[in-house]
């Protein structure tokens, strides 16, 4: 699991407009007017989620489109799993406990 994934969603306004692009492709202005800052600003944390290879970039005419790109999510998915079985498994075990009391 690169790093960058982990650095890229270390920022909360990165993980806004992660969840922005779960709906699809969307172009840059459409994502900056979701917060209160400039749009260079924005541009520069989607540069950050490009870098990481969390999103796409494409041009439609005079716009720039970003979109999602699944593979990162599916290793972060892949590392996460062993750690949400053990959670599970802790939580089950919890609430047996809870049950006996």
């Amino acid at each position: 699991m690169p790093v960058d994934v982990f650095a890229a969603l270390a920022s909360p306004v990165r993980r806004d407009l992660v969840a922005l692009l779960l709906d699809g492709p969307r172009p840059v202005g459409d994502l900056a007017a979701h917060f209160d800052m400039s749009r260079p600003s924005v541009s520069e944390h989607l540069k950050v989620l490009k870098d990481a290879g969390l999103v796409s970039e494409r041009r439609n005419g005079r716009h720039r489109l970003y979109q999602l790109e699944p593979g990162p999510f599916h290793e972060l998915s892949d590392w996460l799993a062993p750690y949400e079985r053990f959670w599970r498994g802790r939580l089950a075990a919890l609430r047996d406990l809870l049950e006996e009391l």
